[in-house]
């Protein structure tokens, strides 16, 4: 599957996330880790370093400062990428990502580098947002009902955010289903003031 394919096939889901920087880094990388045979290794990275940066809000918050010095950034991927055993071209993508004062990115750079992977295996990527924890089952079943109504198979990476109350949001490439209790409330709160 070539590039143009890759960021215009509206049936990956990802076609309008491949824009803005985070985008361009994403599909350098995966271009430059699937010529090399290591596409699958670099998604492993880059899905390690997602859950690092979600686990780890202060470290997001140091890359993303612009009171934190470039060469400090660096040093900080660096560190990261040889303490997780990131593969070569993993690390050289972070460190120009760095150098060019995207760290703030990374997050983006990986959920889009995950689509792409996804894309070229025939999956589409889904992000899950729920209010609390899914169960191996639900999960399962949360896929068997995506695959039903996208007709392809279904990576799901949930996300737990309380502020929602309950419900779920699933963001598939462009496309949002929204039925958190949240967004309901606030749909009722709206229709209230306006009668």
């Amino acid at each position: 599957m070539g590039k143009g394919r890759r960021q215009n096939d509206p049936m990956s889901g990802d076609h309008a996330t491949i824009t803005g920087a985070a985008g361009r880094y994403a599909s350098a990388l995966f271009e430059l880790a699937s010529d090399a045979k290591l596409a699958a290794k670099v998604e492993a990275d880059m899905a390690e370093l997602a859950t690092l940066l979600a686990d780890n809000p202060e470290l997001t918050s140091a890359l993303a400062s612009p009171m934190v010095e470039g060469e400090a950034k660096s040093g900080i991927l660096a560190a990261l990428a040889d303490k997780a055993g990131f593969q070569q071209t993993t690390k050289n993508a972070l460190m120009v990502v760095a150098e060019n004062g995207r760290a703030g990115a990374l997050a983006g750079i990986a959920r889009i580098y995950a689509g792409l992977a996804a894309a070229e295996r025939g999956v589409v990527s889904a992000d899950v947002t729920t209010a609390a924890k899914l169960t191996a089952k639900e999960i399962d079943a949360l896929k068997a009902s995506l695959k039903r109504a996208l007709g392809r198979e279904v990576d799901v990476r949930v996300q737990e955010n309380p502020d929602i109350l309950g419900g779920l949001i699933v963001q598939v490439g462009s496309r949002m289903y929204d039925s958190s209790l949240r967004t309901k409330l606030d749909g009722l709160r709206t229709a209230m003031k306006e009668a």
